[in-house]
């Protein structure tokens, strides 16, 4: 099988050649830079096409026909500029499936994200059917480009899959555990959870994991919305505190009303919108949900069509951990 895969260079992306690679095929990947990401240990794409997907993807540009493309490109991060939010995730998406469509319609597997389905509420057990929240509801700029994504996917004419991971980690990350880490190394943990309350809940997904369902949903030919997750929920702070103690941080916690989090977190947001040109804030109202909400999901969908995990949460935090040694 030969595939174009964007955002090669990417966190999950890069992920994903190698996956690829391993099974056999061949890898045409697109990214922004000059050059392809190589990480360790992965010879990266067997060719490579520079292109910025915010603008028309030329005739030509992609060597030769593929069989498939992985729509992994994004911007993935808790705070930009709308407009850029809009740029890569709406614009990108639509560059690439009319590339696709004006060249066989071949499948196409797009990389979503679970926060598609998110509330400022604790959600537990969501499946692939549990309702979206609209656009004017979505929890954020990112989550409802996503679901803008998710849409003009499913008007594809060819066959297509949506995979949305929740809470994506491991080596080479630089949106969810670097921020915990920055904020941890500060010397404080704010847990946004009382202390005679429920436990927060969440679901956690291995990078690698996630490059597997991916490969699978195409090995596969699986057509639809998929959940994935490890299907391994734990209690979100001791979780936290284990793993950054086993990265030599050992942070103060400190109990913080979510509501005061979420005020605090809403003030940064406009002195940055309006005064710093969108300079990321120490905290998002984004972030203080993650960290004051849970959410688990029923992977019974994925785990059915796709397989189990293919690395363990306890492996993969292993592998976290050695990264950092």
């Amino acid at each position: 099988m030969r595939i174009l895969l964007t955002g090669s260079n990417g966190f999950i992306g890069a992920r994903i050649a190698a996956d690829a690679k391993a099974r056999g095929w061949e890898v045409v990947g697109l990214g922004r830079s000059a050059a392809p990401a190589r990480p360790a240990g992965s010879a990266g794409p067997d060719a490579y096409v520079r292109h910025d997907l915010g603008e028309r993807l030329p005739d030509g540009a992609v060597p030769g026909p593929v069989d498939a493309v992985v729509h992994c490109a994004a911007l993935a991060s808790p705070w930009a500029p709308p407009s850029a939010f809009v740029r890569a995730n709406v614009e990108g998406t639509r560059t690439v499936l009319r590339w696709a469509a004006d060249h066989g319609a071949p499948p196409v597997v797009y990389v979503s994200s679970s926060s598609v389905l998110y509330r400022d509420e604790h959600q537990l057990g969501l499946t692939e059917d549990s309702p979206v929240p609209p656009d004017d509801e979505q929890i954020n700029v990112y989550s409802r480009t996503k679901r803008i994504g998710e849409r003009m996917v499913a008007r594809y004419p060819g066959p297509w899959s949506v995979v949305r991971p929740r809470a994506v980690f491991g080596a080479g990350d630089t949106v969810l555990l670097p921020r915990i880490v920055r904020a941890a190394r500060r010397g404080v943990l704010p847990v946004l959870e009382s202390a005679d309350g429920p436990r927060i809940v969440c679901d956690l997904t291995e990078v690698d994991t996630v490059a597997h369902y991916v490969t699978q949903a195409l090995e596969r030919r699986v057509q639809g919305v998929y959940n994935v997750t490890n299907a391994d929920p734990v209690e979100l702070y001791p979780f936290l505190l284990t793993l950054l103690s086993r990265l030599g941080v050992r942070p103060t916690v400190r109990r913080v009303p979510p509501a005061v989090a979420l005020a605090l977190a809403g003030a940064a947001e406009r002195v940055s919108a309006v005064a710093l040109g969108y300079a990321e804030p120490p905290v998002t109202r984004f972030g203080v949900s993650v960290l004051a909400r849970s959410k688990t999901f029923d992977v019974t969908r994925a785990l059915r069509d796709l397989g189990e995990p293919a690395v363990s949460l306890d492996e993969g935090v292993e592998r976290l951990v050695a990264t950092h040694g």
